[in-house]
């Protein structure tokens, strides 16, 4: 039999770990997670499951966390999830089958239906929201760069067909939450990239940046079809920029 290796890196994921779980617990070989310190039920949770729980920190960018479980995993695949996800029945079986076979593609991206404020968004740029988690031991691996990168698969990749559930921002107050840590991550990346604070950058950054997202993913992209957490989407998805750089400004050390 083909043994699957299911592996996660998790933080304070109590509330999302346990449906998680009992999605993947008729097909995978091993479960194992890499907790950066978690102080809820995270680690209890886990090792219900019989999961292989690695200790560490808790880096802002989280794929390094996510290498430390591909690293650690002993099977023959690596589906590699987030806690916020759930493999549906359909897509468990497309992956029992697909593994089973002998071929020379080594890794497989799975559409992704993303929860927003009580609906699946349907445009927007949303779905399907390809994601390259399906891959042979040794074969995939996460630059650890950024937190929206995709893993870099060596050989050849095919697509599944059936859906990964993200049900990531229940409420907007978990939304919020996100935007706040990953804005702070870009003032990061802005700063050790050298982006100089100026009228010309203001102006990228207030301006240019966020009306570009926002016609891009709400009107471009039809995100208008999604009714109120569409516009929600866009609006707020946009204004990450200016957000990150008023936190590089003020947050990082301004210029004197």
């Amino acid at each position: 039999m083909t043994k699957i290796s299911v592996v996660l890196a998790v933080y304070n994921e109590e509330e999302n770990l346990r449906q998680c779980l009992e999605s993947v617990a008729d097909f995978a070989w091993e479960i194992v997670i890499v907790d950066g310190g978690s102080k809820d039920k995270t680690v209890q949770i886990a090792k219900s499951f019989g999961a292989r729980v690695i200790s560490a920190d808790n880096p802002a960018v989280f794929h390094i966390n996510k290498n430390k479980a591909i690293d650690a995993a002993k099977g023959d695949w690596i589906l590699q999830l987030d806690a916020d996800e759930v493999v549906t029945r359909e897509l468990s079986q497309e992956i029992k089958k697909i593994v089973s076979r002998k071929s020379e593609i080594n890794g497989y991206w799975i559409p992704r239906k993303n929860f927003f404020l009580g609906r699946f968004l349907k445009k927007g740029g949303q779905y399907p929201d390809y994601t390259l988690r399906l891959y042979k031991i040794g074969k995939g691996r996460l630059p650890a760069k950024d937190v929206h990168e995709q893993a870099v698969v060596e050989g050849k990749v095919g697509f599944l067909k059936n859906d990964l559930l993200h049900l990531r921002d229940k409420n907007f107050a978990i939304y919020i939450q996100r935007l706040n840590t990953y804005t702070d991550l870009i003032a990061t990346q802005m700063k050790q990239n050298g982006v100089k604070k100026g009228f010309i950058t203001s102006v990228d950054y207030f301006f240019i940046k966020p009306v570009w997202w926002f016609v891009k993913t709400y009107f471009r992209h039809k995100g208008f079809i999604d009714g109120f957490p569409g516009f929600v989407f866009s609006l707020f998805s946009s204004l990450r920029f200016p957000i990150a750089y008023i936190k590089l400004l003020i947050d990082k050390g301004e210029d004197k």
